[in-house]
């Protein structure tokens, strides 16, 4: 492993343990790099570490979503098969022993490398654009404001989900590849996004 993989499996940890305030140096030493201005020199900043660690995971989350993609294709699976292109994948991370990447990303949620401008826009993230699209293609029968209000608020909620997901398999209540667990959080998103519409609900 070179010293850049370490420092950003290390960085991912780290800010996933401790928020993305965590010092440079601390991630320097978890990396086992002596020299502080290691990460500087690998990545610029801490922008560019983070942007880095972004990067890396989504790259092979977008290889597999567009899998998922692709198999859908002349299916009417609607948001529940939307949100499995767009989940399962994440939960399969886990499997592989990558076991901090939601906790990291719930961390990060704000950072300007995981907005809806990043995400929506980037060519290497395809995928998400199209479950996006589909996704509010599967909503018209709620308010437009309200559809977009709840469609911003799905990244919030999927990594709240799985961060605790992480937290039950590091504690050992679940298994990493329980499916069961993660058809629940599946369930969970589709019912916020799907769910009627209050008389009280403020957004028209």
């Amino acid at each position: 492993m070179t010293s850049r993989e370490r420092i950003i499996l290390a960085a991912e940890r780290l800010i996933a343990e401790r928020g993305q305030a965590v010092p440079l140096r601390d991630i320097a030493a978890a990396a086992g790099q002596r020299n502080n201005s290691a990460i500087q020199y690998h990545f610029g900043s801490r922008d560019g570490l983070i942007e880095a660690i972004v990067e890396l995971r989504l790259a092979t989350l977008e290889v597999r979503r567009l899998q998922l993609l692709a198999e859908q294709v002349g299916a009417n699976d609607g948001v529940h098969g939307l949100l499995e292109a767009l989940v399962v994948p994440m939960f399969e991370l886990g499997v592989h022993g990558i076991s901090h990447y939601a906790r990291f990303f719930e961390q990060i949620h704000t950072h300007p490398a995981v907005t809806d401008a990043s995400n929506l826009d980037s060519a290497g993230r395809t995928s998400v654009r199209i479950i996006m699209q589909r996704l509010d293609d599967e909503l018209t029968a709620l308010p437009p404001r309200l559809r977009v209000h709840r469609l911003r608020a799905l990244p919030t909620m999927l990594f709240a989900l799985l961060a605790d997901h992480e937290r039950a398999v590091e504690s050992g209540r679940v298994a990493a590849g329980e499916v069961g667990a993660w058809a629940e959080v599946i369930d969970m998103l589709a019912g916020a996004l799907t769910a009627p519409v209050s008389a009280r609900a403020p957004i028209r």
